[in-house]
């Protein structure tokens, strides 16, 4: 079993939404450092890692590319301004 680095999370609120997918996805993952951000906020090295197994990374990658776009996809254009 090969583990890859799938994503360095800088707030447990993005772990924690990670987690939820992965889980509800049945793809099994580990965490390194899961609870850093907590601890030390504000300190880029000290970030969670979550691993997943290499014949699982395009599953996840495709989950987390679908979290970045609903999650911080932000429009240039102002409501209301129009």
């Amino acid at each position: 079993m090969s583990l890859i680095r799938l994503a360095e999370l800088y707030s447990p609120g993005e772990l924690l939404m990670l987690q939820s997918l992965l889980d509800g996805s049945g793809i099994a993952y580990v965490l390194r450092h899961a609870n850093m951000s907590s601890l030390y906020p504000g300190i880029p090295a000290l970030t969670s890692q979550v691993f997943v197994e290499e014949r699982e990374l395009p599953r996840a990658e495709h989950l987390l590319d679908r979290l970045r776009l609903e999650v911080r996809d932000v429009s240039d254009e102002i409501p209301g301004s129009g």
